[in-house]
């Protein structure tokens, strides 16, 4: 029996129970049965046919309920799989090979031009940062509920609460004040944006030596800021352009890829990095 027969089932049966016995009474039972005795015989019978009939037809339905959830249960799961294959593929695995690629490369140069080997040495170094981030990125995916799941939409981490999270795994005091609503950021956005705001955090835990941080984020949609502040040591002259700062060029080539702009400076004594989105937030 399908779901819709069990549905319209359960709306019919009360009906037409009610409706044949009606018919019994006033056709067959006058004679015997009082009009008084026959209103109140008429719930007494639509609870009987209830208790029998309706609730295996409620059993049947909450079988398929727990099956279907089942069934998008493990579709999620698969889902999960899948995407974490396709990043293996696309980031770490792809990038490994290029690793090689590069060693082979930088044992054949490193006789012959220096300058080449030095090159060499600081773009294997990249790929490495890069292979890094693709794990994280990986595990931080994994952490998330699928999309698929039927629970996702209610469990699901607003932006807020993984910016929160990402926080406590900080050695640094920070205060968070996130005032940008998740509706709106759209989804890649929202990808882009945790992995540059872990790649500020994760350098202010392991350069600045600060003592306390800040991060505040406001707007809308079509424009907003967000600005991760510290009171660390600071930098000296464009950080950008150092050749072992990988994880702040990456940072700066995921903004620019969303279209978004990227500072770093100094202010009041403090170091900002601020992402931006638009004109002033």
């Amino acid at each position: 029996m399908s779901y819709k027969q069990i549905k319209w089932m359960i709306l019919f049966i009360p009906t037409i129970t009610v409706a044949l016995w009606e018919y019994v009474r006033h056709q067959f039972l006058l004679p015997y049965i009082s009009m008084d005795l026959g209103n109140w015989l008429t719930p007494v019978f639509v609870y009987i046919v209830s208790i029998t009939l309706l609730t295996k037809l409620f059993q049947m339905l909450e079988k398929m309920q727990r099956e279907l959830e089942s069934a998008r249960t493990d579709k999620a799961a698969l889902e999960a799989k899948e995407q974490l294959a396709r990043e293996l593929h696309d980031g770490i695995a792809q990038s490994l090979f290029l690793l090689s690629v590069k060693a082979e490369k930088l044992e054949k140069d490193s006789a012959n031009d220096p300058e080449q080997h030095n090159e060499n040495i600081l773009s294997i170094c990249k790929t490495i940062h890069e292979v890094n981030r693709y794990v994280r990125q990986a595990i931080a995916n994994l952490r998330q509920n699928p999309e698929g799941h039927p629970l996702a939409e209610s469990r699901k981490s607003t932006l807020q609460h993984q910016i929160l999270s990402m926080v406590r795994d900080i050695r640094t005091p920070i205060i968070v004040e996130w005032c940008l609503k998740d509706d709106h950021i759209e989804n890649k956005e929202k990808v882009e944006l945790l992995a540059c705001v872990r790649e500020a955090l994760i350098n202010m835990d392991k350069h600045a030596a600060a003592s306390s941080g800040h991060i505040q984020a406001d707007g809308l949609s079509h424009s907003w800021k967000i600005a991760i502040t510290d009171n660390g040591k600071g930098f000296e002259g464009d950080p950008f352009a150092k050749k072992n700062k990988f994880g702040l060029r990456i940072m700066k080539e995921r903004c620019s890829e969303m279209g978004w702009v990227m500072n770093m400076y100094r202010d009041n004594k403090q170091t900002v990095v601020e992402i931006r989105k638009g004109g002033a937030a």
